[in-house]
């Protein structure tokens, strides 16, 4: 694991030659090895934020900066597919583990903070002036309610796997209504990656679920949002915004996030074949490229 940095190596459990294409696309016996593609070096430290010290990493350099918000099944560590990509394509990456997740300081009951405020603390002590955010499930509700309070901060916004923080109205009510009483009691490998993704990649499989396992470090983990995000907030968001689901997406179907985009001044949206609610992980060479070529488009 020479060469590595420490956060990929407090979770890489078997490491081979075959690239991360190989082992997504081929079917494996169960035991098979898995491996993660290189990463590029990053800085890791706590950052000492308001009420609360969150971990995080970040590549540096002087290339427009990603900061990538994670769901709730994962924290900081799940992005090893996106840290190489985006920072070999010239951004400055940054992945950051949210109060109660891997490394970070815990949600204190009483006094639980604001998700998307932490993340603007996070963003101010790392002196970012304006940035790209990239957030999968949770963590573009996040995103997504950052967007709303700090729009001029933002370059684009990318969510993954949810409705954009819709928090009221009638596409809020038939999100929730796709959630069955009993649905978050079943294992979060099978609510979160497609049987297909199980199927052809149960190392895969096993490493994403070593990963959400080792997430969360106390509860409870959820923090509110800043904002009541209602169809009439999308419909006056200006900030560029990519929508992604997967074709097998339980929570977020693209029908669902259709709807979504129809509220969106000028959004998009990019529907990964066979992918659950996981994508960033289940089919992350399509991930990376419809997330690169979206943000490249929106550089100022």
């Amino acid at each position: 694991m020479s060469g590595l940095p420490r956060w990929i190596g407090l979770v890489l459990v078997a490491a081979v030659a075959a690239g991360p294409a190989a082992a997504q696309n081929s079917p494996q016996p169960e035991g098979t090895a898995f491996s993660l593609p290189p990463q590029v070096p990053a800085k890791e430290a706590l950052a000492p934020l308001p009420d609360a010290r969150l971990w995080y990493w970040d590549t540096g350099g002087d290339g427009p900066p990603v900061v990538l918000v994670h769901p709730a099944t994962g924290s900081a560590l799940i992005w090893s597919y996106q840290q190489p990509a985006f920072a070999k394509a010239g951004y400055r990456v940054i992945g950051y583990s949210r109060r109660s997740y891997f490394n970070s300081d815990p949600v204190v009951k009483d006094h639980p903070g604001v998700a998307s405020q932490d993340l603007h603390n996070l963003v101010e002590f790392l002196g970012l002036r304006k940035f790209h955010v990239v957030g999968s499930a949770a963590g573009g509700g996040i995103a997504a309610d950052y967007a709303v309070s700090h729009p001029d901060r933002l370059l684009s916004l990318v969510i993954s796997s949810n409705p954009a923080g819709l928090s009221s109205g009638a596409i809020a009510k038939l999100y929730d209504s796709l959630r069955p009483k009993g649905l978050a009691d079943l294992p979060a490998d099978f609510r979160e990656l497609s049987a297909s993704y199980r199927a052809a990649n149960p190392a895969g499989a096993k490493f994403w679920l070593d990963l959400e396992h080792k997430a969360i470090i106390s509860r409870p983990f959820r923090q509110p949002a800043a904002n009541e995000i209602s169809e009439a907030t999308l419909a006056a968001l200006k900030v560029p915004t990519l929508l992604i689901t997967g074709e097998a997406d339980l929570f977020s179907p693209p029908a669902l996030i259709r709807m979504v985009a129809a509220q969106i001044p000028s959004s998009e949206v990019a529907v990964m074949r066979e992918a659950g609610h996981s994508s960033y992980w289940e089919q992350p060479d399509a991930f990376n490229r419809a997330v690169l070529e979206f943000i490249a488009r929106h550089p100022k």
